[in-house]
């Protein structure tokens, strides 16, 4: 990515965080930027290339978040709290995450990371794929939900940290019984 792609995504990052990913436009990115849309095509050749650089963009500064050290359940609750922490910076651009094919070269890096964790603490590789599928499923719908005002009020007053980690903490579980049962077959 040149660094005028990177200016026209930053920008439309920005847009999306302050109107929504509906308000993102080649039009509205290039007003941002005082240019006309048409001088956008050159460096994103669509709005679908937009969107998806967005993606990436979000993605790789999510994956610069989550450390490498520690044990795996620590690992996963490092890419976990990535994951919030993005979702609370970008409100409005994260729900691209969700709703944009998972195709990026930086959406696979996220799966494999995930995958990479689990196949480190031992779960067997024909389970890594759907205990990776279960994960990012927490991990993304939560903080999408989290952000978006689906969960409403809240517990507590809106304590979802502490929500969140007793979820994480059940699915570590579950992966902590799929090892176990490897071990015992």
């Amino acid at each position: 990515m040149d660094d005028k792609q990177r200016q026209i995504i930053d920008q439309a990052i920005a847009l999306a965080d302050e109107r929504g990913v509906d308000a993102v436009s080649m039009r509205a990115v290039g007003q941002r930027l005082g240019l006309s849309p048409m001088a956008i095509y050159p460096y994103l050749r669509s709005k679908d290339a937009l969107l998806d650089g967005m993606v990436e963009r979000l993605l790789g500064e999510l994956l610069t978040m989550a450390p490498g050290s520690g044990d795996w359940q620590e690992r996963l609750r490092a890419v976990s709290r990535a994951v919030r922490a993005l979702a609370r910076r970008h409100p409005g651009a994260y729900p691209l995450i969700m709703s944009r094919p998972g195709a990026t070269a930086e959406s696979r890096r996220l799966d494999d990371l995930i995958s990479e964790i689990l196949a480190t603490a031992g779960v067997p590789a024909e389970e890594v794929a759907r205990l990776e599928r279960l994960l990012s499923t927490l991990m993304l719908g939560f903080a999408n939900s989290e952000v978006n005002g689906r969960f409403g009020a809240g517990p507590a007053a809106g304590d979802w940290d502490s929500e969140f980690a007793a979820d994480l903490d059940d699915e570590i579980r579950l992966i902590e019984q799929v090892i176990a049962r490897s071990g015992a077959a």
